[in-house]
């Protein structure tokens, strides 16, 4: 999409509250003296977070956008962020606001700015006062639906919205099947370049869904509190990406595992007894795929690198291992399929597996880079979403009408 240049036309500010920007991927907004904050958690399951790396985690914006419909040449975002670090004076990536169309991003702008809250061990350390920044976007100047992706890094209060052409609202969100998915920080974002390269996004885009993204880096432990989440967030369709941070954490043992599989599914069907949900088990990490938890980090930043403190002959006393994840995934969804019709699994090495890995490592044994994200993405738009997919298009569609 060409961009011309810079309009003088000045710039009209655009209500964030009952306006006709539209939040989407959120469960519920926030109002502050300031503005507004898109939250991914309900109100309620707050009050049991149980610790500080859980709410730093499911503050982030990972897969929260605004649409709106303009013929602007200009759009401007006024934000305060605050950003996840694991020290005072770690340099952090800069977090990136796309603005797509039909699916193609069209324009970009970058943020360093923010506040800065420092974890250790879990808890909170320190937070560190920041700024907020004016984030400035180029358009075309043709009218058209717009989508801007917030960057799955940061918190991010929403202060003012403003573009120098009048904005309207886009087409009811409900034109959109809406998809409600929960996963780890490879659903969340980590070493994806932008929120936009997370492979649900781009699933996302490329089938036209009304994304949800209830994933929450390193707390994906099938916690109540994310279950009455998804419960209690109407959904066309819901999938839940299990077992990695089980493993990573070495959080629990085997008979409690098939428990809180069981006591998650249950929740979730308690508001939702029809909808179709997919289980999806681990992609591959070869650390921990036939030996148990938990994982270390060595290194720092590039040079990062997973490895496994678990040892193999422990997976007999109960620890977990990805294999082992996939075979009680796999026959818990089988069990309880006999009477639920709109359960389903999927293995997640269907989406990238040893072989894969081999040909397009992880960049720190753990975490898919962009190339990675897209392969997934891919993956499982066919085996989701397509034609002879689990839950085809045409299918979601007409549950949905």
């Amino acid at each position: 999409m060409s961009v011309s240049r810079e309009s003088k036309r000045e710039l009209i500010n655009v209500p964030l509250r009952d306006g006709p920007v539209t939040v989407r991927g959120a469960v519920w907004i926030e109002e502050t003296a300031q503005g507004v904050v898109p939250r991914r958690f309900l109100q309620p399951a707050s009050e049991r977070i149980v610790d500080d790396f859980m709410r730093a985690a499911m503050v982030q914006s990972t897969g929260v956008r605004l649409a709106f419909r303009t013929a602007a040449t200009r759009v401007q975002l006024r934000v305060f962020a605050t950003k996840l670090a694991d020290s005072v004076d770690a340099p952090l990536a800069p977090a990136l606001y796309d603005i797509c169309a039909d699916g193609e991003v069209v324009s970009v702008a970058s943020s360093l700015d923010g506040a800065r809250v420092v974890l250790a061990n879990r808890a909170l350390d320190q937070t560190i006062a920041g700024d907020e920044v004016s984030l400035a976007f180029a358009l075309d100047g043709v009218e058209r639906d717009y989508e801007l992706w917030l960057p799955y890094s940061d918190e991010v209060e929403l202060r003012e919205f403003s573009a120098d052409a009048p904005v309207v609202a886009v087409a009811d969100d409900r034109t959109r099947p809406r998809w409600v998915h929960h996963g780890s920080s490879i659903s969340h974002g980590y070493v994806a370049s932008r929120t936009t390269k997370t492979w649900p996004a781009q699933v996302a885009q490329a089938c036209a869904l009304d994304l949800v993204n209830l994933s929450y880096t390193g707390n994906a432990v099938l916690d109540q509190s994310t279950a009455r989440t998804i419960r209690d967030t109407p959904a066309d369709v819901i999938t839940v990406k299990l077992g990695i941070n089980i493993v990573n954490g070495d959080s629990m043992r085997l008979r409690v595992f098939r428990s809180a599989v069981h006591g998650f599914l249950d929740t979730i069907r308690e508001g939702q007894p029809d909808t179709p949900i997919l289980v999806i088990s681990p992609i591959c990490c070869p650390p921990v795929e036939s030996v148990p938890g938990p994982t270390l980090r060595q290194g720092a930043g590039e040079s990062s690198w997973t490895v496994t403190s678990g040892q193999a002959r422990e997976v007999a006393e109960g620890k977990l291992s990805l294999e082992v994840i996939r075979r009680e995934l796999k026959e818990i969804v089988a069990a309880r399929a006999a009477t639920d019709p709109h359960l389903a699994y999927l293995d997640g090495l269907q989406l990238y597996g040893v072989a894969d890995n081999a040909r397009l490592p992880m960049p720190d044994n753990l975490h898919p880079a962009d190339d990675v994200n897209t392969l997934i993405a891919e993956r499982f738009v066919s085996a989701a979403f397509g034609e002879d997919g689990w839950m085809p298009a045409v299918e979601l569609q007409t549950r949905m009408d």
